[in-house]
């Protein structure tokens, strides 16, 4: 086969020496706010459904999820109690855009994949229901990326469509 030279190569696909990122979507944005109950109205006039809420085991933060269509997620996470990684965000950039939420069918690869290619992974923790790792918001973006994998018994929080984007799980 010839190679097609009127086509340049793509510098976004994995080389031999680079792993290739495993299957991922955008599960959904993070926003910060000082109270979910007084930012949830603007959700809930631009056509949004809240199918979940929770505070953290230690009481510092509670989030609720929104859908929004067949496939949209928005996520409000607010501070509960003393300070914490949320407050302080708070206290430097106000309300907003917190972080971006990528499933991925395995977060191992997807690490492997993002340190080969430079990028900085700040953290890694194994939750209930998922496993996550977080690229540094010190990237070109300037975006928090949390990376996201659920495990078999996440499933058992809720009904799927309320849990997954287009009630699945990204294909492995």
């Amino acid at each position: 086969m010839v190679p097609d030279d009127s086509v340049p190569p793509d510098s976004t696909t994995a080389t031999a020496t680079e792993p290739a990122p495993p299957a991922a979507r955008v599960d959904h944005v993070g926003i910060a706010v000082e109270d979910v109950e007084a930012a949830e109205p603007t959700l809930l006039a631009l056509g949004c459904e809240r199918v979940h809420r929770e505070t953290v085991a230690d009481g510092s933060f509670e989030w609720a999820t929104y859908v929004l269509g067949d496939a949209s997620r928005i996520e409000l996470v607010a501070p509960v109690e003393g300070e914490s990684f949320l407050t302080t965000f708070l206290d430097e950039h106000g309300p907003g855009l917190h972080h971006v939420t990528l499933e991925v069918s395995d977060v191992d690869a997807m690490v492997a994949a993002l340190e080969a290619a430079g990028e900085r992974v700040v953290g890694r923790a194994v939750e209930d229901g998922w496993t996550e790792a977080f690229v540094s918001p010190r990237n070109p973006t300037g975006a928090l990326f949390q990376l996201m994998e659920y495990h078999d018994d996440y499933g058992e929080k809720g009904a799927d469509d309320a849990l997954f984007v287009r009630s699945e799980r990204v294909d492995s």
